[in-house]
């Protein structure tokens, strides 16, 4: 079985998730991040379709938390939902999270009562994410490493903001989405000048985790390594830039247009650890299934993801380096493909 036709087995998964409707129902699914919430409307049928009613994306920090920001999206119609499921940037524990990046601390059951409906779920927004994978379109995957897929175990990593990872197991019949904080793990260096590096943020921050080199600031982390701590020729226009922009932003289009060598030296770092980190949470988890890419920096820096550092070091794991050839790798490209999940898992509380 192919690559692609084996991530297809998700839709097996869809078909069983939902065989059990009649008639076409609504639920609410939500991508809920520091920056913006996505919020949208589903109708979910019995042949195991979901289509979009009407959605809609809001600045998290124009509101006091996650209750008066559905409030306002439902007043807007007058479906009836049913279930609901909220990707959240943040740890989960019993049903509830204090959300990374926003003084909101969030309650599934308080949700539940703004929304009208008992069956709501949260969920760590890689963990959504994760299930989200199993549903995407093919033509909404780019294959890094076609490999030799089976049944077994998948998960996913993704740089954005921070360092999100998660698992999807497989218990032998359909896939169950699991959290981790994989990305807080302690950096392992893997050469003197990764040794340098760790040297370098150790002293600034005490404990140096992947997502402290794996990340939008992570990414000016190492760029700052280079610059101070290494001395690398840093452009005058090219800092100035920096203080009125996105430094990692700025980094990532003077890098891939290698207008600034320290730029390009920083994304070479970035992309080598993220394969690299990639690498040790498909051995982690015994990803045999597959492991997927997402997060907005992949696709913005897909030129030099695919052009071989990256699953270099993915691969760079010897003894077991003909075991991470055999696993698929895919990028994942829909940035919707959190909100997918939470629908999926709302659909699946019915």
């Amino acid at each position: 079985m192919g690559a692609l036709a084996q991530h297809r087995r998700g839709g097996a998964q869809r078909r069983s998730l939902l065989k059990t409707l009649r008639v076409a129902t609504c639920v609410l699914a939500g991508d809920v991040g520091g920056t913006k919430t996505n919020l949208a409307i589903y109708s979910v049928s019995g042949h195991g379709t979901l289509a979009v009613v009407r959605e809609a994306s809001f600045p998290s920090r124009d509101y006091a938390g996650l209750e008066p920001l559905v409030a306002a999206f439902l007043a807007r119609d007058s479906e009836r939902i049913s279930a609901a499921a909220f990707g959240i940037a943040g740890p989960v524990i019993d049903g509830a999270v204090q959300v990374t990046n926003l003084p909101w601390h969030v309650e599934a059951q308080g949700l539940g009562r703004a929304i009208g409906c008992p069956s709501v779920r949260l969920m760590n927004d890689l963990e959504s994410t994760a299930y989200g994978a199993l549903f995407v379109e093919a033509e909404n995957l780019l294959t890094l490493q076609a490999g030799q897929p089976r049944a077994g175990n998948r998960a996913v990593i993704a740089a954005g903001t921070g360092l999100g990872e998660a698992i999807l197991f497989w218990d032998g019949t359909r896939y169950h989405p699991s959290p981790t904080e994989g990305g807080h793990a302690d950096f392992g260096p893997r050469d003197a000048r990764e040794d340098a590096l760790c040297v370098y943020l150790r002293g600034r921050f005490g404990r140096v985790s992947y997502e402290r080199v794996c990340s939008g600031l992570g990414l000016q982390h190492v760029f700052e390594f280079l610059a101070d701590g290494c001395r690398r020729t840093v452009a005058p226009e090219v800092r100035a830039r920096m203080q009125h922009q996105d430094p990692s932003a700025v980094i990532g289009q003077l890098g891939l247009a290698r207008s600034c060598a320290t730029c390009v030296e920083a994304l070479d770092i970035f992309v080598s650890i993220y394969g690299a980190q990639a690498g040790n949470l498909a051995l982690d988890t015994m990803s045999v299934g597959g492991l997927y890419i997402g997060g907005g920096m992949v696709t913005k820096l897909l030129p030099l993801v695919t052009a071989g550092p990256f699953m270099n070091a993915f691969r760079a794991k010897d003894p077991h380096r003909e075991l991470l050839e055999r696993i698929p790798v895919y990028v994942l490209l829909d940035p919707k493909t959190a909100q997918l999940g939470a629908a999926y898992a709302a659909a699946g509380l019915l």
